[in-house]
């Protein structure tokens, strides 16, 4: 049985985008908004921060995050389990969520989940053969450092075209993930072109990962085998870079 893709488990909204939901999604806040298990490190914590006038309501699950065919992948983890699963936050209250790994908490390399934060409203707990309504959904990073402390991401930019887009290939070839943030390329006639003002996602170390371009029909990446200049702020320092053209 094939996997389900991230885009057909999650219809995630991220924490950074928050600004842009209905007000009851101000009503909770969580924090921190990305985890990171030290080496040899057991458990963490989120606090979930009610701010409105009733209680929320929700469920937490945690999935193992891969990337495959360029995608993201989330399959249940075995390995991290959230308690409480099931949460009731009092109106101007806060209630934690403890992340415990399993094992010794050792690992050579990284390991990256996704812990999925769903909001439902009470009484919608079983919304009949479409499964449990949900609200709102939030989605937190979870990585458990590798065992080398200068362990460091590696990344190679390739421009492609490939089913009639344009895409931006990231493959990482480094032992830790890439968080890539603002991104602009320079196409080959000097025009620059914005890929995102904000996060565009993570590389995993050892992994790869494309987005589709924002760019319009005019966009012109030059002869493949060419180099178009990248500029983006990976793990918030800002670098610059050079992007291959290719061609599928």
């Amino acid at each position: 049985m094939t996997r389900p893709t991230w885009r057909q488990l999650v219809s995630s909204v991220t924490l950074m985008l928050a600004a842009l939901l209905p007000a009851a999604a101000a009503n909770l806040q969580i924090s921190p908004v990305s985890i990171q298990f030290r080496q040899g490190q057991g458990a963490a914590g989120i606090t979930l921060q009610n701010y409105g006038d009733a209680p929320l309501y929700g469920q937490v699950r945690v999935y193992a995050w891969d990337q495959k065919d360029g995608q993201d992948v989330l399959t249940p983890a075995t390995d991290v389990v959230a308690s409480p699963p099931v949460m009731e936050v009092g109106a101007r209250s806060s209630q934690t969520i403890r992340l415990v790994r399993r094992g010794n908490a050792q690992n050579a390399s990284e390991q990256t989940y996704r812990i999925l934060i769903d909001e439902i409203p009470r009484g919608d707990g079983a919304a009949g053969a479409t499964g449990v309504a949900i609200r709102l959904q939030y989605s937190v990073p979870v990585f458990a450092m590798p065992a080398d402390d200068k362990a460091a991401p590696s990344l190679v930019w390739t421009v492609l075209r490939k089913d009639g887009s344009w895409m931006l290939r990231v493959k990482n070839e480094g032992t830790l993930h890439a968080q890539i943030g603002a991104t602009s390329l320079k196409g080959a006639d000097g025009k620059d072109h914005d890929v995102s003002r904000g996060l565009l996602g993570y590389a995993l170390a050892g992994k790869t990962r494309e987005w589709r371009l924002p760019v319009d029909a005019g966009f012109d990446p030059g002869k493949p085998g060419g180099q178009l200049a990248i500029r983006a702020a990976i793990n918030a320092q800002p670098q610059a870079a050079s992007a291959t053209v290719a061609r599928e």
